[in-house]
């Protein structure tokens, strides 16, 4: 089993890996060493995931527009 480099991996990359990484551990087929390598591959692909997921997150922003119809900027998205 090879441990890869998750940190430059897209979150559609990521994603992928996760799952197949749950797929593996689902099948029950790998041995116990193994499967705890995936465990902390998955929890490491998971919290990148969730990074990935907020940095978008932030980068969403709400266009303003004057009272003439053209753009003024944006500003940030408020959370609910």
């Amino acid at each position: 089993m090879t441990v890869k480099d998750i940190s430059n991996f897209s979150f559609e990359e990521a994603m992928g890996e996760l799952e197949g990484v749950v797929a593996k551990l689902e099948n029950g087929q790998v041995p116990l060493e193994d499967s705890i390598k995936l465990y902390e591959m998955g929890n490491d692909l998971k919290k990148h995931c969730e990074q990935k997921l907020k940095e978008a997150e932030e980068k969403v922003s709400q266009i303003t527009f004057s009272s003439d119809g053209s753009v003024s900027g944006s500003k940030p998205v408020e959370k609910l």
